[in-house]
């Protein structure tokens, strides 16, 4: 099997995943890793027995690295993401894919232009049982979906010094939601608040969409629920698919109702093989920079409601 010679930028709590998950690929070959802290830099080339670099540019100076995984903070995504690109790496950028749109605009087309793939890190759409459920819908079982709903919630996790919840957590649904439908939204409605003094966004938001194949979208995200719950509901005009992020579990409910089988595996480990395969089989990433402006123009609009408390609609690019 061919292996991708790749590196990882930004070894903090995701990015030290992407390097777990590097390390026992059989497609990766990890040569080196970035962090700008230098003991948990020191700490991760040590454990993964990998180079370590303060400064990034080193992994990008390095010829014989083809990828890269970008983890740092996400108003660095456009700089990083960008000097990759010009040194002719492929890419995947953990979400959001940037910080503006006009960002993400910039780094698509530049990855056209160098003909480098860009690849967004929404890990979600690696899940088996959001799979499981795609496969479901594609054989007609819950008939014309009419909506989608979804719940994602848990305690504040004080990494997340950046972007507030919608960003966070709410595009992992939207996202999600795009492509059990096939359809982008719309209109986007929402309602943010801030209850947390030591959260210095948005903790909690409630949202509602529209989508251009007509059904509709609800979801409702916070950092305030003790406790770690992700579920999401599709519902059609013959049944209800639901299922459980966490538990990978998938049920039907309906004239064909019954509890799924899903074989459980890491997403991440399936979205990293999957990244690392389109530059293999020079293939279009699974999740594209197209795909990751999209779920980032959906909560920015979110974000917009709620700040001006009117509907938003939105265009296809």
């Amino acid at each position: 099997m061919k292996r991708v010679n790749v590196g990882v930028i930004g070894v903090g709590a995701m990015g030290h995943n992407h390097v777990r998950v590097y390390s026992r690929l059989k497609n990766a070959n990890l040569m080196a890793v970035s962090d700008l802290m230098k003991g948990t830099l020191a700490e991760v080339s040590k454990k993964y027995q990998t180079v370590g670099f303060v400064d990034y540019d080193n992994i990008l100076k390095m010829p014989e690295i083809e990828a890269v995984s970008v983890c740092v903070p996400t108003t660095y995504h456009h700089e990083v993401v960008m000097e990759a690109i010009e040194q002719g790496k492929h890419v995947l950028v953990e979400k959001p894919i940037a910080f503006t749109l006009d960002e993400a605009r910039d780094m698509i087309r530049s990855a056209k232009r160098e003909g480098v793939k860009l690849a967004t890190g929404h890990v979600e759409r690696f899940n088996p049982a959001v799979l499981e459920a795609k496969k479901l819908i594609r054989e007609g079982l819950i008939g014309e979906i009419v909506s989608v709903s979804a719940k994602r919630v848990g305690p504040f996790p004080p990494r997340i010094k950046d972007v507030g919840v919608t960003i966070d957590l709410a595009i992992h649904e939207v996202d999600v939601m795009a492509y059990l439908l096939d359809s982008p939204a719309s209109k986007v409605y929402a309602h943010v608040g801030s209850r947390l003094e030591k959260c210095e966004f948005e903790d909690h938001a409630e949202i509602m969409m529209e989508f251009y194949n007509g059904a509709s979208g609800v979801l409702e995200v916070n950092w305030l629920t003790p406790y770690k719950k992700r579920k999401l509901e599709v519902t059609g005009t013959d049944g209800i698919i639901s299922l459980d992020y966490i538990d990978q579990d998938v049920e039907l409910f309906g004239k064909n109702a019954r509890k799924v089988r899903v074989p459980h595996h890491e997403p991440l480990m399936e979205e990293l093989s999957s990244f690392l395969n389109s530059v293999i089989d020079d293939e279009k990433p699974k999740i594209t920079g197209e795909d990751g402006m999209h779920a980032l123009k959906v909560v920015l609009a979110a974000m917009e409601s709620a700040k001006g408390k009117f509907p938003v609609d939105l265009e296809i690019e």
